[in-house]
């Protein structure tokens, strides 16, 4: 090969090894929350703050990554129309026997293939530990089709770990740069929360939420 040429980087592999695990995952864990690693059987408390301070009444609300959907019926609870999608069929499986009787739209759905009925729909998006736990070379693939989700003037509320430039981690997860978060504003969206916290975690020492607004 000359020195010039390179291997193109397979994203359709990187994509699929990055997710296929997650199934066995959770049909491994046969329904105990406790031996699913993040999963905590609670609302995530950034969400639950959001809610006690904004109105989702009557909104289209989705939320990425939906794991046993605590946060899915957070929404619900609040009077939203709620989707939630996650790739793992257990997952979404055991979510809607947790939360049977609950109008919410669960679906198994891959966020690299999205469905066209999801695209540009949703007033507010909730992503939370999706895009770190995902190849850093997926991450701009991955935040392009969270903001692909977004209603113009919708908002998007995430959480992650986050990291300084010179911080290495081997992953996954990976934790994200506050530059790497805010690509978002490089997706037709404009920052309107970008709130740091200390950590005390053994992954990482810093949290960030961040809300974002989609413009068109």
């Amino acid at each position: 090969m000359n020195e010039n040429e390179h291997t193109p980087y397979d994203y359709d592999k990187a994509q699929t090894e990055a997710t296929s695990w997650f199934n066995d995952y959770y049909k491994d864990a046969n329904s105990e929350i406790d031996k699913v690693a993040w999963a905590k059987g609670e609302t995530d408390p950034f969400l639950t703050e959001f809610l006690e301070e904004h109105r989702v009444d009557g909104l289209n609300c989705i939320v990425i990554g939906s794991g046993l959907g605590d946060d899915a019926f957070a929404l619900y609870l609040a009077d939203a129309k709620v989707t939630a999608i996650d790739i793992s069929a257990e997952a979404i499986n055991w979510a809607k026997k947790r939360f049977d009787g609950a109008e919410i739209d669960f679906q198994v759905a891959d966020l690299f293939a999205l469905p066209e009925s999801l695209l540009g729909s949703f007033d507010f998006v909730f992503e939370a530990y999706t895009i770190q736990s995902l190849p850093l070379a997926l991450r701009d693939r991955t935040i392009t089709a969270i903001a692909s989700l977004l209603k113009p003037r919708g908002q998007l509320l995430t959480v992650c770990n986050a990291k300084l430039d010179d911080e290495t981690f081997k992953g996954p997860p990976w934790p994200l740069t506050f530059n790497e978060l805010r690509l978002f504003t490089m997706k037709s969206c404009t920052e309107l929360e970008f709130s740091i916290f200390k950590n005390d975690s053994a992954l990482s020492n810093l949290k960030v939420r961040a809300l974002f607004q989609k413009e068109y």
